[in-house]
């Protein structure tokens, strides 16, 4: 009998695996509930122009289609590749039913077309924590969601965590000290580099 070959970048689990993996995921929403986090759920497609925007992240999507459908392509669905843009087309949809400052977390499978390595997977559980506002948000809100997260990561069975904590202004005043006035396209420069490094091994 020929062996099956595993699809590359899109894990599958044992029994036993499931327990843990579902052990893991508990313990995160008990964290979350705890400290007064919604759980939401969003559709897993998106279409193709909200998912991509101006970035260059449309080579990343999975895109679905019926064989010998024509469809426009900036409208054609795609695989959500993070939680971020589903939850931001779901809070504006959404905004009348909400009360703000609105918590949610999210804990939900992801999909990125990109290059397997080790650690690294096609098919993913994503966990998400944002507290959203409709005008501002105060600076104690975004404190908050930095210590939920670190206790979210204590409840697991893990060494210890240090959490680094990073601006996107001190990001972007680094490049523009240094003369680079293409702060995006440098930083997707440099994330592509980081990606492309050798790592050993793949799944």
């Amino acid at each position: 009998m020929a062996r099956v070959r595993p699809l590359s970048g899109f894990p599958e689990w044992t029994p036993a695996d499931r327990v843990v993996e579902a052990q893991v995921i508990d313990s995160l929403k008990e964290v979350f509930r705890l400290h007064g986090f919604a759980e939401i759920e969003t559709r897993v497609v998106e279409t193709l122009d909200r998912l991509a925007g101006k970035s260059d992240a449309a080579k990343e999507i999975y895109t679905l289609g019926r064989l010998g459908a024509e469809q426009d392509s900036e409208a054609k669905p795609g695989l959500h590749f993070d939680l971020t843009v589903p939850f931001a087309r779901y809070t504006e949809e959404f905004q009348n039913d909400l009360a703000f400052p609105f918590r949610r977390f999210q804990i939900q499978k992801v999909w990125r077309g990109e290059r397997p390595q080790e650690g690294r997977y096609r098919e993913f559980y994503q966990a998400d924590i944002d507290i959203v506002g409709r005008d501002n948000l105060p600076a104690h809100l975004e404190v908050e969601v930095a210590v939920v997260m670190a206790r979210a990561l204590a409840s697991l069975p893990l060494p210890a965590v240090t959490m680094h904590v990073n601006n996107r202004r001190l990001v972007d005043g680094f490049y523009r000290g240094v003369g680079i006035e293409d702060v995006a396209g440098a930083l997707r420069s440099v994330d592509k580099a980081r990606q492309d490094r050798p790592r050993r091994g793949a799944r």
